[in-house]
């Protein structure tokens, strides 16, 4: 079934009447109908001239859908029979291996996560059927369940369930790249729920002290790197000792379930200036070593989230009475700590791998002044105590000595 161009209908007399003949796409059929619709008598009370009768019939062929667009996608969606489980498996497949934009495998995981609940409950409705009415019974659904007397499913977890379910549903197109059945979603109608105030624990200065006191071997430095460049966890895990050159990091990696892969985003790949404090810490920590990875296990293979969350991060912010969280909060701290010293928002963004803004970010080159990068990294600090490190690493000088950028906060 493909589409058809516009029909004007065909005006004929049939026995005591005019008729419009007109073809018509009808559900659960692929041949068209070939309609005949009564526009008014030949003669008498009701009969129509040549014109009405070619204005009546195009308002009939129009009040048929005849021509429509909808009407049109929805046959067609009927015809093809598709269940929503097998056009998400499809679509799953599809966008990890395309060339545009394939999806990361952390994402993978989570709406693989995201379909093994969705496809129980609406993986067998045929595609046409997954509207606005079925996503609202979904969304109740998930809304109801509660796990250790608290909601299963908080109202961002929500909202990403059902972005998935819309990507299901637009990604099932016709030769010609158009949606098959495009749905008019309506979050008032389906009551999804508002995200607001979500949780987005940062840590302050004096527990980041705390942690680092409190850590062993090499989590110590794993913290204060964290905390003072605002790497995420996966970037930390995939640095390897080519990848420290003196006070600047080279992102060329993240690590996912023991694997290198390119950064979240372009912006991902970049080179993050570090306080010479950090930087000798750093050196201690490798001792020598010119290759493997920063951080790895005692068998030299790559650290694991989970592992140093249950063995190192949340024991210690039990032992500190704090909420446990993730080590997002170390880049909430860097951010923060930056903005507070009044670091260039565009240089920020560089550091922590964000994409530029505006168009006014691209023609700033902050980021490519090495030496106003340095600076500007000895004179930010780190903000948070620093554990004892060994000999010293000489680092190229960032500025001339009557500007020397004041040494981190001990304070």
């Amino acid at each position: 079934m493909s589409r058809r161009s516009g029909q004007y209908g065909r005006i004929e007399q049939h026995g005591k009447v005019w008729t419009v003949r007109f073809w018509l796409d009808v559900e659960g059929q692929h041949e068209r109908d070939y309609k005949r619709v009564k526009i008014c008598p030949v003669n008498g009370p009701g009969s129509l001239n040549k014109s009405e009768r070619k204005r009546r019939a195009q308002e009939i062929i129009a009040e048929f859908g005849a021509n429509s667009e909808e009407v049109f996608r929805k046959a067609e969606a009927m015809n093809l029979g598709t269940t929503f489980k097998e056009q998400a498996e499809r679509w799953f497949k599809e966008v990890q291996t395309r060339k545009r934009r394939p999806i990361k495998p952390r994402t993978a995981d989570a709406w693989a996560t995201y379909l093994s609940y969705i496809n129980p409950q609406i993986g067998e409705m045929p595609l046409v059927s997954v509207n606005n009415l079925a996503v609202k019974e979904l969304i109740a659904k998930m809304a109801s369940e509660v796990k250790k007397d608290k909601p299963r499913f908080a109202a961002k977890t929500i909202s990403n369930y059902v972005q998935v379910v819309k990507m299901v549903v637009a990604s099932a197109v016709n030769d010609k790249g158009e949606e098959i059945y495009p749905v008019k979603w309506n979050h008032d109608f389906m009551d999804l729920p508002e995200v607001k105030d979500q949780r987005t624990p940062a840590f302050a200065a004096e527990e980041i002290s705390t942690i680092i006191s409190k850590a062993e071997g090499q989590y110590q430095v794993l913290y204060a790197l964290l905390a003072g460049t605002g790497l995420r966890i996966e970037e930390a895990f995939a640095l390897q000792v080519e990848d420290i050159e003196h006070s600047v990091i080279r992102v060329r990696h993240s690590m996912w379930n023991g694997k290198l892969y390119s950064p979240k985003t372009a912006a991902g790949v970049r080179k993050v200036d570090i306080h010479t404090s950090l930087a000798e810490l750093l050196h201690d920590h490798l001792n020598g070593r010119c290759k493997g990875f920063v951080f790895r296990s005692a068998v030299g293979t790559p650290l694991a989230r989970s592992n140093v969350l249950r063995r190192s991060l949340h024991k210690i912010l039990g032992e500190m009475g704090r909420e446990k969280c993730g080590f997002h909060a170390f880049r909430r701290y860097r951010v923060t700590h930056l903005r507070k010293q009044r670091v260039p928002e565009d240089l920020l963004r560089f550091w922590v791998g964000h994409a530029d803004q505006s168009v006014t970010d691209g023609y700033s080159k902050v980021k490519e002044d090495v030496e106003f990068r340095r600076f500007t990294a000895e004179q930010a600090g780190l903000g948070f105590h620093m554990p004892t490190v060994a000999p010293k690493l000489p680092v190229a000088p960032i500025a001339p000595k009557e500007v020397r950028a004041q040494e981190a906060l001990t304070a």
